[in-house]
């Protein structure tokens, strides 16, 4: 498979510059405005301070960074956002030690805990299962099927679930070594797209729906899922935050939580939250929601999901980015099971 980049320096990522994310003291936006009472009891022994890495996926960490919810529930804690672009920053976020817990997709988990990197990274939540919010989309529509991409240019964000999905449907069709990948964050693909550099892109919203305007799909996140190769964007913490931080994490799962139950309940209400934070419509939101499952924490602290599964699924992600070239190596099986950390959804479950 030819790339125009490199499939990320990985063990020299560590020491990049922070590119692709920006810092902000708010604990919340502008937003809605509206007051939200914190889901269980208010913490105020909690001082600490937490650096949060958020991307703009619609789903219900926007909802908890945009109602300002943990600030209510932990009112003596400094909590700061910082926007990623995409899982590979947040891995080098992680490695030199600037971030707390953030999102990153499954695929960039994976990658964490393997070889050369070996981070010590959990995974405490999963903020929803991919489907069709991730998919592979085309400019030209004599191009209908996967395999009449040989020899083109697909633009991916490298270490994303997209990227792991993209890697899963070219080797399907048997073309993973006749097409010309293209590393790129999801705005920088839109201006290839609209430039005519690429002719391709596996990505997701609010990015995609942009592509698909003049575009169309030919197979997306949901259908490598049902081939076998699925997808999650998950919340991953550091290790030795984890150990040190239980009461926090309780919290912050709680809130998580009661987004998610928001989602199910009151998707208006959500879906206003959601687009304070990503700048587009309400109707956009909902209908870019309906491209992911999203699961409360009495759902994620069973066996398949946080409760074991999720970290076969983790191993079964490296085995295959180890077999297209994007990992040096699989860390020994027990260390996958342990990148899970199921403490907080249990306990928030079981309230």
């Amino acid at each position: 498979m030819k790339r125009t980049y490199a499939a990320l320096a990985l063990a020299g990522a560590l020491t990049l510059a922070l590119t692709g994310c920006v810092e902000s003291n708010r604990t919340d936006s502008a937003g809605t405005g509206d007051t939200v009472a914190c889901p269980v009891a208010v913490d105020e022994s909690f001082t600490g301070t937490v650096r949060l890495g958020y991307q703009d996926i619609p789903n219900g960490d926007l909802i908890v960074k945009d109602t300002g919810l943990l600030q209510t529930c932990l009112p003596k804690a400094t909590i700061t956002w910082s926007k990623f672009a995409s899982g590979a920053t947040v891995i080098q976020a992680f490695g030199s030690n600037s971030i707390d817990l953030a999102l990153l997709g499954s695929a960039a988990v994976a990658r964490a805990v393997s070889a050369p990197l070996n981070l010590d990274v959990k995974t405490v939540w999963i903020h929803d299962v991919i489907g069709a919010a991730e998919s592979l989309a085309v400019k030209d529509p004599a191009i209908t099927t996967v395999a009449g991409l040989r020899g083109k240019k697909i633009a991916v964000p490298f270490a994303s679930t997209s990227h792991y999905s993209l890697l899963a449907a070219l080797t399907a069709a048997g073309i993973e070594r006749d097409v010309t990948l293209v590393n790129l964050a999801p705005d920088a693909i839109l201006g290839a797209w609209q430039g005519g550099g690429i002719d391709a892109a596996f990505v997701w919203d609010p990015t995609l729906s942009r592509l698909l305007e003049n575009g169309h799909t030919v197979t997306t996140a949901a259908d490598t899922a049902k081939a076998g190769k699925p997808t999650f964007d998950l919340a991953g913490a550091r290790g030795e935050f984890v150990g040190a931080n239980p009461k926090f994490l309780a919290v912050w799962t709680a809130a998580q939580n009661w987004a998610v139950q928001q989602i199910a309940k009151d998707p208006q209400g959500a879906a206003t939250h959601i687009a304070a934070q990503l700048g587009i419509s309400v109707d956009e939101v909902r209908k870019q929601l309906g491209g992911y499952v999203f699961l409360d924490a009495a759902a994620q602290a069973g066996q398949p999901y946080l409760g074991k599964q999720l970290g076969a699924d983790l191993q079964g992600s490296a085995q295959f980015l180890l077999s297209q070239g994007e990992i040096q190596g699989l860390a020994a099986p027990e260390k996958y099971t342990a990148a899970v950390y199921a403490d907080a959804a249990a306990g928030v479950s079981a309230k």
